[in-house]
């Protein structure tokens, strides 16, 4: 198993943001959290990488200790994509480089600068490699960032929104590369997400958190339109459009129900 979580607690102060969060991950497996504002999605990331330390629970990577492990070796083994980026100033390719600061002693060798070289290309940025990050879109920032990432050649992927004010066309772009960066390179992934339809597009696993707490937990079959109400306080109708797999938003006051309990759609071309 590559990522083990159990019973893990973590609180602001004498606030608990969350409770009891238990969790296995496997290699080429995409995991998404979904839930409110507020639910915990982005805390559980940083506790996952141990940017908070959580109070009380495990988290084993390959059956080690995170909570043990020293900051750079957690930094070689877990690629975390914020929502914010800091590093606006540098140029696209120092900003992919920094991604190689967990192996690097004086300087970058030439392996750091080859992964650096060969990222930029996987992920389409060799033409503006030096450009100025301040300069880019939001699609191309949110590519950057995703690439320096994967210059860490970690086992896992952390993502806090990676496609937050993202347009259609480059949500698509970047949550392809992601997937394609877990299926081709072996990796897993742990994603927050707001859309439910990207979720299901994406994702393999999911984590429904409500007040902090493990609400639904499963493959897609566990994400039905029952549960996306009690966590959203939204009807929904679950469906399919030419295979993909999609959440209808209602405006009724009728509660809408999972697809074994009768709401259901599905069209095709």
């Amino acid at each position: 198993m590559m990522l083990s979580i159990a019973g893990v607690q973590f609180s602001y102060d004498s606030h608990p943001v969350l409770e009891d969060i238990h969790l296995e991950l496997d290699r080429g497996q995409i995991l998404a959290v979904l839930g409110v504002n507020g639910a915990g999605k982005s805390t559980f990331l940083k506790c996952i990488n141990r940017i908070l330390r959580v109070r009380k629970g495990s988290i084993r990577l390959h059956s080690e200790d995170v909570l043990l492990m020293k900051g750079e070796e957690i930094a070689r083994h877990m690629g975390y994509v914020p929502q914010r980026y800091g590093e606006e100033e540098l140029a696209v390719f120092d900003a992919v480089l920094l991604g190689r600061k967990p192996y690097m002693k004086w300087k970058a060798e030439e392996r750091d600068l080859q992964i650096v070289e060969t990222t930029l290309k996987q992920m389409d940025l060799e033409a503006i490699a030096m450009r100025p990050v301040s300069t880019l879109s939001g699609g191309e920032m949110q590519k950057v960032i995703l690439a320096r990432a994967l210059a860490q050649e970690p086992d896992i992927l952390l993502l806090d929104e990676p496609t937050s004010n993202l347009d259609l066309k480059n949500q698509l772009e970047v949550m392809g590369l992601v997937r394609a960066a877990v299926k081709g390179r072996g990796l897993s992934a742990v994603m927050c997400l707001h859309d439910i339809n990207l979720a299901f597009r994406y994702a393999d696993l999911f984590l429904m958190l409500k007040d902090g707490r493990v609400h639904t937990q499963g493959g897609r079959e566990a994400v039905t339109a029952e549960a996306i109400y009690q966590v959203y306080g939204v009807q929904v109708i679950l469906g399919e459009v030419q295979g993909y797999p999609i959440v209808v938003a209602l405006n009724g006051k009728s509660k809408a129900t999972s697809p074994t309990g009768g709401t259901y759609c599905r069209r095709h071309r």
